[in-house]
């Protein structure tokens, strides 16, 4: 982990690590408030800017509530989006308070239900954990807290602005998480597999792929979806376990964490059955509770056919 973070430091110009390094500690600060504060009415005032005031990708949202749900009235669809800014509004808050948080506070902030199983049925291998943009993602960084034994691995894409990925990066370091790059990953696990240390790697794989990426097309929400394919390639290439997340919000700001098994490293599989599978459990969660999910993504910016022509015409 220190090696990872000197690598990535050489990396960091000193204006960027000055401008990230001064909003960690500000939010650190700011993390120490009462919760009454941050979520009683700094989160109010958030979400009024961001959905009265600027009416922040409003367009966007919408479109892909309307073609996720056709089903739903133009009513309850504006209910979920009122719900989605308010969920939008509190996980920006959290994204201050988990720079500052406590070990005990983030024990009550989310608590995972079945990790005595999940231990038992690992027995000792590495595995994957698949997530979702869905509740507040940032706090899983802190499961390397909870799940002792294992080096965990968050995979991230790098943000174009260098100081907030400073600040982001350090944040998720806070409880023993390593942050990884989708490039350097690979690296990373045959690292540690070399090493013989066990570990987890955490993939938030709703993401949308680049249009030359592309390969295949999953049914999801109504709408034909590209997935990033990293998942089954890497479960596939190291016969490793994946566990879903699957995220039930209890409480205003508290969230509860289920695995669910998706593969147990062993059985053959169809091309794109893996995905598939994490597929159908990502949307059955979001069917659930819809405003969780990050709609404010332009998650179908590619169509099937129109990027391929795209694509070919690049030839």
């Amino acid at each position: 982990m220190i090696e990872e973070k000197m690598k990535y430091n050489a990396k960091i110009g000193w204006f960027d690590k000055l401008c990230g390094g001064a909003m960690f500690y500000l939010c650190r600060v700011l993390g120490w408030l009462p919760d009454c504060i941050l979520y009683g009415c700094f989160a109010p005032f958030v979400y009024f800017v961001m959905y009265r005031l600027l009416h922040y990708r409003i367009s966007v949202v919408r479109i892909n509530l309307e073609n996720s749900f056709p089903e739903k009235t133009e009513e309850e669809l504006r209910e979920i989006e009122r719900k989605f800014y308010r969920h939008l509004s509190n996980v920006l808050v959290d994204s201050i308070s988990f720079a500052g948080i406590s070990r005990k506070k983030l024990a009550t902030r989310i608590v995972y239900t079945n990790l005595d199983e999940l231990r038992e049925e690992l027995n000792g291998r590495s595995w994957l954990c698949a997530l979702g943009h869905y509740g507040s993602w940032e706090y899983f960084c802190g499961f390397a807290h909870f799940f002792s034994g294992y080096d965990m691995l968050g995979v991230y894409r790098p943000l174009h602005n260098k100081a907030f990925d400073y600040f982001y990066y350090n944040m998720r370091r806070r409880f023993g998480c390593t942050p990884v790059t989708m490039t350097g990953l690979l690296k990373s696990m045959v690292q540690n597999i070399n090493a013989g240390k066990q570990f987890e790697v955490g993939l938030i794989c709703d993401q949308t792929p680049p249009f030359y990426e592309i390969k295949h097309w999953f049914n999801f929400l109504n709408q034909p979806t590209p997935f990033f394919e990293g998942l089954e390639r890497l479960a596939s290439k190291f016969r490793l376990p994946i566990y879903f997340a699957h995220l039930k919000k209890t409480g205003k700001i508290s969230y509860e964490i289920t695995f669910e098994r998706v593969y147990d490293g062993e059985e053959e599989f169809a091309e794109y059955e893996l995905m598939q599978r994490y597929v159908e459990k990502l949307e059955l969660m979001i069917r659930e509770s819809p405003e969780l999910w990050m709609w404010s993504h332009r998650r179908w910016k590619h169509k099937p056919g129109v990027e391929w022509k795209r694509r070919k015409s690049s030839y």
